[in-house]
């Protein structure tokens, strides 16, 4: 069965009941669980169902900002399997701050698979996937919705978001480069984005090929400041020894399942 119908039907029977566990959605398609878990994680990551725990669910109809919606379709496959591999890297009990960006947001399906995590965000799609989940404390820092990120910033935000800690921050970003560092296109939410990874131990950057070597007009930090690069393998080789050279270390996401 092709990657599309699955994801259709899946869909489909969701909406039908709510909610499903991987088991039954096997039981359903004759599909393995392996397979499965995959095609949530993705159709999570795109908004169309709301991850939980050993299963999904029907997704909120909220209407998300039409920009958001147009870039979040841009290199979706590329950004799953990247989100997927920052994922890996933050575990149960764990406290972590997921910041804007669509490569950032795709991350929060897979928290929702843990225990006792703690999510702070200023990402409106990133509360629209975890809200409601009981077992995930969801800590929201609100400001003016920037439309075309879905992010909540202002000239207050970095203030409070210095009041918080967190064990790993995932951060999207505009761009990165060796010498033009971490940088975004806007100057209210470089400030805000500056603020997460200064409260974070574990500063985890999520950034899929086009964004190596871009440089956008704010910055947010030097590269070094970054704990990882989490990326894709269609990075040029030139592109990542420029990050490893800053002292960064990079993972590299296994290419999406076909």
């Amino acid at each position: 069965m092709m990657k599309e119908v699955r994801h259709s039907r899946i869909r489909t029977l969701i909406d039908d009941v709510g909610q499903l566990r991987v088991s039954e959605i096997h039981d359903r398609l004759d599909v393995s669980e392996a397979t499965i878990r995959r095609d949530l994680d993705e159709m999570a990551a795109k908004g169309l169902i709301r991850r939980t725990h050993g299963g999904a669910m029907a997704a909120e109809r909220t209407a998300m900002p039409a920009p958001l919606l147009h870039r979040e379709t841009i290199n979706s496959e590329e950004k799953a399997s990247i989100a997927r591999a920052a994922a890996s890297l933050i575990y149960s009990g764990d406290t972590v701050f997921v910041g804007p960006g669509t490569t950032a947001a795709a991350v929060a399906p897979h928290l929702a698979n843990l225990t006792e995590v703690r999510v702070i965000t200023n990402s409106l799609p990133v509360v629209h996937q975890l809200s409601g989940l009981e077992h995930i404390e969801l800590f929201v820092v609100g400001g003016q919705v920037m439309h075309s990120e879905g992010t909540m910033a202002n000239t207050l935000t970095a203030e409070t978001i210095s009041r918080y800690r967190a064990d790993h921050s995932v951060l999207g970003v505009n761009g990165i480069s060796e010498h033009g560092g971490l940088t975004n296109g806007s100057m209210v939410e470089a400030s805000a984005d500056r603020a997460i990874l200064s409260v974070s131990m574990n500063r985890i950057i999520v950034a899929d090929h086009s964004k190596f070597g871009h440089v956008d007009p704010f910055v947010i930090a030097p590269v070094r400041d970054a704990s990882i690069v989490v990326t894709s393998a269609l990075v040029p080789a030139v592109d990542l020894l420029s990050v490893t050279s800053t002292g960064v270390e990079i993972l590299v996401a296994e290419r999406p399942a076909t």
